[in-house]
């Protein structure tokens, strides 16, 4: 798919750099959506408000026969699309030797668009609307304006196409293998049979010429979502009222925590779909190649210690350690901080990890808290931290706890209240605080808040210890 691949190779020149970080709230996308109303070539207005009164915006491009709408972060924690609307705004209204292709998109397909359906989630950085209703559940009951938009919005315009755009769990393989389904495609089933008829099929069709365009950039990490039926989902009625639906979801990728190389295959992809629907070269694809695509497994931990000896309290056995890394909001620069918890023990064969480590020949200890306070930050060198994570220590305490504490990259240690109560003993729903000794009792590693600190390895850029 060389189209695909031109744009991808482009993209830099259309990305809305004034977005680059997963935590942008409504007011932050505002802006570019009036200023997209200097330009002719949209038509933009407000259609709607949310629970909390904040504006909901359609935009609308092109004058052809081909109506397609496209709708992004119904939740308000899955931006990725957003971002990557953005930059096909920038790039619809670009002059430049891609031409041709926009020419193309715009004569054929008439587009709308609705980016942050949710933007009261979006500001909290929460699934659910102000409601604590999923929106994507709400499509029968119609009980939240958000809902009620997009459903009149649906019937009012007919469109041919839609695009139910969303981000999935980092923690999803392809199928059983160790690879994170980062790109997830689904022609959403409309009954419980999971029937197949005219609408539906379009839309798998369409969703294997994308699979093959996606796995050029990511080979093997493009999914299928789960077929099964979902009577109180948006995609699964929309595709029911006649309106062909490719729900597309934005996953996981080992190195990109903020999501811009994923933004930039959902640019790619958004614009090759447009232009494939548009020409309507997706007919040519075989629908049964869409039951090829592997389907999402839930088989991925952030972190996974292999094969390490746990001897504690009488316990003695070879284990394998995962753990998650979960994100807390918080009002911070970063706008949230990790807090890891050890989430599964034992046999994890069948799982992987983002960073594995292997523990074999290594003894697993719980982290030590330092008992003698610390009186001030500053004497935390780099030689005392290593000293210390030397010797085992994941936590320290203090007896006045800076304010200006950042819990994402101050330190590569705890750090806790003189009268505080800490034990790093492992177990399951258990903060992830040890280290990993070999049998001349050296620490090789020490895992912090759940990330990995290799002492024989080279320092780390950002730390994540917590203030507990």
């Amino acid at each position: 798919m060389q189209l695909a691949r031109t744009l991808f190779e482009e993209y830099n020149g259309y990305q809305e750099r004034s977005i680059q970080e997963r935590r942008f709230q409504h007011k932050d996308i505002v802006p570019l959506l009036e200023q997209l109303k200097q330009n002719s070539l949209f038509q933009v207005k407000v259609v709607g408000k949310s629970v909390e009164q904040r504006d909901l915006y359609l935009v609308k491009a092109g004058t052809g026969p081909n109506k397609i709408m496209l709708w992004s972060q119904m939740h308000g924690d899955e931006p990725t699309a957003t971002m990557a609307l953005l930059d096909i705004f920038n790039f619809l209204q670009a002059s430049d030797e891609l031409d041709p292709i926009r020419k193309s998109i715009l004569e054929e397909n008439t587009l709308y668009f609705l980016p942050m359906l949710n933007p009261d989630g979006a500001e909290v950085y929460k699934r659910r609307n102000a409601l604590d209703i999923d929106l994507n559940r709400d499509a029968l009951r119609l009980q939240s304006p958000e809902a009620r938009l997009l459903k009149s919005l649906r019937d009012e315009i007919k469109p041919s196409f839609g695009f139910n755009l969303h981000d999935q769990s980092r923690l999803y393989t392809v199928g059983d293998t160790e690879k994170p389904a980062t790109i997830s495609f689904l022609a959403p089933a409309y009954d419980y049979k999971q029937s197949i008829n005219p609408v539906r099929e379009r839309a798998m069709r369409a969703i294997v010429g994308l699979n093959e365009a996606v796995q050029q950039f990511i080979p093997g990490q493009v999914a299928k979502y789960s077929d099964e039926h979902e009577p109180r989902a948006f995609g699964d009625n929309i595709q029911k009222w006649g309106t062909s639906l490719i729900l597309i979801e934005s996953g996981g990728m080992k190195g990109d925590p903020e999501k811009q190389y994923i933004r930039q295959l959902n640019f790619a992809t958004i614009l090759t779909a447009l232009h494939m629907i548009g020409d309507k070269s997706y007919a040519k694809f075989d629908r049964a190649q869409y039951f090829k695509i592997p389907v999402n497994q839930r088989n991925l931990f952030d972190v996974v210690v292999r094969n390490v000896r746990y001897k504690e309290n009488g316990k003695d056995c070879i284990v394998d350690v995962g753990v998650l890394q979960d994100e807390i909001g918080a009002s911070i620069p970063q706008r949230f901080y990790h807090k890891s918890t050890v989430e599964e023990i034992g046999d994890m064969s069948v799982f992987y990890g983002y960073q594995e480590v292997d523990g074999k020949g290594l003894n697993l200890v719980p982290g030590k808290v330092l008992e003698t306070p610390i009186q001030d930050l500053a004497d935390l060198t780099h030689e005392r931290l290593m000293q210390l994570l030397s010797e085992g220590y994941t936590t320290v305490r203090m007896a006045t706890i800076p304010q200006n504490i950042n819990p994402v990259e101050q330190l590569p240690l705890n750090v806790v209240h003189v009268s505080g109560k800490v034990s790093h003993n492992l177990g399951l729903d258990r903060m992830a605080n040890f280290v990993l000794r070999q049998q001349d009792g050296t620490v090789r590693y020490a895992i912090v808040n759940g990330f990995v600190y290799d002492l024989q390895g080279e320092r780390p850029r950002r730390f994540h210890g917590l203030v507990l």
